[in-house]
């Protein structure tokens, strides 16, 4: 109990940090807009990203979605949380660039040649890409909530926030990416078939 209420505040200290940036953008501040974009520059890049599987079109929607959340700051809710406000942007976009192209094929990562056993650094290395790989994938809403739920943290509510469905909608659309991506590790011989433990709610 004397854990869960030391991250309830740290959360609720990092909320009133959100906010208080959020009421200095409102009040004109650019070194406010400067921190609040450098503060969640690295979320909004890494949902894009996952989500467009290709790096400059990542940084093209991620630009896009800072310029329309700045514009649309004014009418944002003071009593929500900003990051799922934010992320929902980014993903509207990028859903909007994926109506508009057709999906690029995976992006070639260099996995060919690479021998059994290779140190623990490169190991770590070759896993990454690979998960990457399998990401790339998954369908768009599975990915993003994956994406939303192990990689940004947010709880199943704030992903629904953010994507605008049921909570129950996105515990599927988690625990279907999960199975997945496990499956095609475990065809590409990238790991073994076993029962992993994965976070909770």
């Amino acid at each position: 109990m004397h854990l869960l209420g030391e991250r309830s505040r740290e959360r609720d200290n990092l909320r009133d940090d959100e906010l208080e940036l959020v009421r200095r953008c409102l009040a004109g501040e650019q070194a406010a807009v400067t921190a609040l974009v450098d503060a969640f520059r690295g979320a909004v890049f890494g949902l894009c990203y996952r989500m467009l599987g290709h790096r400059q079109d990542a940084e093209d929607v991620t630009q896009e979605s800072f310029v329309r959340a700045l514009r649309s700051l004014a009418g944002f809710d003071l009593t929500r949380d900003f990051k799922p406000w934010l992320l929902a942007i980014a993903g509207n976009r990028c859903r909007t660039m994926l109506s508009t192209r057709k999906r690029r094929p995976p992006m070639a990562l260099p996995a060919e040649g690479v021998e059994d056993h290779l140190p623990g650094v490169e190991e770590a290395k070759h896993l990454g890409e690979e998960v990457e790989l399998a990401l790339s994938q998954l369908r768009e809403e599975y990915r993003q909530a994956f994406s939303l739920f192990h990689q940004e943290q947010l709880s199943y509510a704030e992903i629904g926030e953010a994507l605008g469905c049921p909570v129950g909608t996105v515990k599927t659309w988690v625990h279907r990416a999960r199975k997945e991506l496990a499956a095609a590790l475990i065809q590409r011989g990238v790991v073994e078939e076993q029962r992993h433990e994965s976070r909770g709610v």
